[in-house]
C-alpha cells in the first residue's frame, strides 16, 4: 500500500510535467500560429504586418520538419517573427487526426494558392495580396530572415 501511495503521485507528476512541459508554445518560442486564413488577415491589418502561410505535412514531409526545427524554432526567426510577421500554419498530417471541416478548409486555401507541395510558404501583404512564394531554404534562421527581409 506504501508503494501504491508513493507511486501514484510520481506517474501523475510525470504525466503533467510531460505534457504540460512540451506546449507547441513551448517549442516555438511563443509565437502564435493561426488555423485560419481569415483571422489572420484581421489581425494583419489590425497590426499592419504582412502574412506568413506556411502550408505542412507537419508529420510526415521529412523538409517540413527540417523547415521546423532549422528556422522556426530558432531565436532568430522567433525574434523577427514576434515582431514582423502574422503567421499562419496550414497543415496536412497523415496521423494527426483533424475534423472534416479542417480537412476541407485546408484543402480549399492550398487550391487557391497553387500548392503542389509540401513546405510551401506563401508570404501575402495585410491586405491579401500575394507577395511571394518559397519553401525550405538552407543556411537556417538567419538566413531565412535575411531572405524574408528582402522579399517584404
Amino acid at each position: 500500500m506504501k508503494k501504491i501511495k508513493f507511486i501514484l503521485p510520481l506517474i501523475f507528476a510525470v504525466y503533467f510535467i510531460s505534457f504540460t512541459g512540451c506546449s507547441n508554445q513551448a517549442k516555438d518560442g511563443g509565437l502564435k500560429w493561426y488555423d485560419n486564413l481569415e483571422n489572420a488577415e484581421q489581425a494583419a491589418q489590425k497590426e499592419n504586418k504582412p502574412i506568413f502561410v506556411d502550408f505542412t505535412g507537419s508529420d510526415w514531409c521529412v523538409w517540413c520538419k527540417k523547415l521546423n526545427s532549422e528556422v522556426f524554432t530558432q531565436d532568430a526567426f522567433i525574434s523577427y517573427a514576434k515582431k514582423n510577421l502574422i503567421l499562419v500554419k496550414i497543415d496536412f498530417p497523415e496521423n494527426i487526426p483533424q475534423s472534416a471541416s479542417t480537412k476541407y478548409y485546408n484543402q480549399q486555401l492550398a487550391q487557391r494558392f497553387g500548392v503542389q507541395g509540401f513546405p510551401t510558404v506563401i508570404l501575402l501583404s495585410s491586405s491579401g495580396t500575394t507577395i511571394a512564394q518559397t519553401g525550405y531554404q538552407p543556411g537556417g534562421a538567419e538566413n531565412y530572415v535575411q531572405y524574408l527581409k528582402t522579399v517584404l
